[in-house]
C-alpha cells in the first residue's frame, strides 16, 4: 500500500514536470513565432540600406544588365554609364564583404524569375582562399532561406546544424535587428546618401604611394568556392545569359598573376567566358587620385573604369552594340 502510494506520488510528480516543460516549450515557441514574424515584417519593409538592396536584387530587379560581386562591384561599376552606352537597363547587385557564395545565391534567385541579357561578375584577388569568414558571411542570406528553396544548399554551408537553427523564426534576423530599426526610420532614410541603381559612389582621394606585391603564394584552394564559381558560370550558360568576369583595378602593383585570378581565368576560358583582368592596368595603378583606398576606386575612377570595360567588351564582342 505504502509502495503504491509512493509510486502514485512519483507518477504525479513526473506528470507535473512534464506539463511544466510542455508549457515552457509552448511559451518559448510562441515568443519565437511572434517576435520572428515582427522582425520578418520590418526586415522586408526596409526602404534603404544593404539589406534592402539584397531583397531588391533577389526578388524585384528586372534589369537587363546585372553586376555581381563584393564591395569592389558595389563601388566600381556605374550603372548609369552601362545604361547610357548599351541602351539596356542596369542594376548593381554587389554587396560589401561577401564572396562567391553570396553572388551565386543571388544569381540563382534571379534566374528563377527571369534571365538578364548580360551578367558581370567582379572577381576578387584571393577569391578562392580558405577562410571561415566567407562562410560566416553567408548569414546575410538567412532571412531568405524559407522563401527561396533554391538558395538553401548555399546557406547550409555555414555548418551542419544550420537547417535545424532555421526552425527558429528569430534566428535569421539575429544580426539584423539594429539595421532593421534604422532603415525603417523614414527620417533617417531621408538623410542618407542613396545608391544609384545599386551603385554606391566613393568620393575620397587616396594620397599614399603605390605598394608592390611580389609575394606569390600558391595557397590551398577552397574547393567549395571553386565549385560555386563554376556553378555560377554554368548557371549563366544554361540560361543563355552573356557573362563577363572582371578583375577590377586596385592600387597595388602585382609582379605576378595572383593565384585565384589565374585559376578563375582558366576556368572561365575553359567555358568560353571572357575574363578581363584590370589588376595591373597602367591607367589606374599610375594614378592614385582615382582611388579612395588601395582596394577601391572613387567615383572618378569608377567612371573611367566603367567606360574602359565597355570599350573592352565592344572591342572583343563584335555582336554587342555599344554606344561610344
Amino acid at each position: 500500500m505504502e509502495k503504491a502510494l509512493i509510486n502514485r506520488i512519483n507518477e504525479n510528480g513526473y506528470k507535473k514536470l512534464a506539463m511544466k516543460v510542455f508549457v515552457f516549450v509552448i511559451i518559448i515557441a510562441s515568443f519565437d513565432f511572434t517576435i520572428g514574424r515582427v522582425l520578418n515584417y520590418f526586415y522586408f519593409t526596409q526602404g534603404s540600406g544593404t539589406q534592402y538592396r539584397t531583397t531588391y536584387s533577389l526578388e524585384k530587379s528586372t534589369a537587363e544588365i546585372l553586376v555581381f560581386g563584393s564591395s569592389r562591384a558595389n563601388h566600381h561599376y556605374v550603372s548609369e554609364i552601362f545604361e547610357k552606352r548599351s541602351n539596356l537597363t542596369c542594376y548593381n547587385a554587389g554587396r560589401d564583404g561577401n564572396s562567391i557564395f553570396y553572388h551565386y545565391a543571388i544569381l540563382k534567385g534571379v534566374l528563377k524569375r527571369y534571365s538578364p541579357k548580360i551578367v558581370i561578375l567582379d572577381f576578387s584577388t584571393h577569391e578562392f582562399v580558405k577562410n571561415q569568414d566567407s562562410y560566416d558571411r553567408i548569414s546575410s542570406l538567412l532571412p531568405y532561406y524559407r522563401k527561396h528553396p533554391e538558395i538553401r544548399s548555399i546557406v547550409e554551408l555555414r555548418g551542419p546544424f544550420e537547417k535545424f537553427k532555421m526552425i527558429s523564426n528569430i534566428y535569421p534576423f539575429n544580426s539584423s535587428i539594429l539595421s532593421i530599426a534604422i532603415h525603417n526610420n523614414a527620417e533617417y532614410n531621408n538623410t542618407q546618401r542613396e545608391d544609384i541603381k545599386g551603385y554606391m559612389p566613393l568620393t575620397k582621394i587616396w594620397n599614399e604611394p603605390i605598394k608592390t606585391d611580389s609575394n606569390f603564394v600558391q595557397y590551398e584552394l577552397d574547393s567549395v568556392k571553386v565549385k560555386a564559381y563554376d556553378s555560377f558560370i554554368n548557371g549563366c550558360i544554361n540560361s543563355r545569359v552573356k557573362l563577363y568576369i572582371v578583375c577590377s583595378p586596385s592600387f597595388i602593383k602585382y609582379t605576378y598573376k595572383e593565384y585565384s585570378v589565374t585559376i578563375g581565368q582558366e576556368i572561365a576560358e575553359r567555358n568560353n567566358i571572357k575574363f578581363y583582368d584590370f589588376s595591373n592596368d597602367s591607367n589606374f595603378i599610375n594614378n592614385s587620385s582615382l582611388f579612395q583606398d588601395v582596394g577601391h576606386l572613387n567615383n572618378e575612377g569608377a567612371t573611367l573604369f566603367s567606360n574602359r570595360l565597355i570599350d573592352k567588351i565592344s572591342e572583343t564582342e563584335k555582336n554587342i552594340e555599344l554606344v561610344h
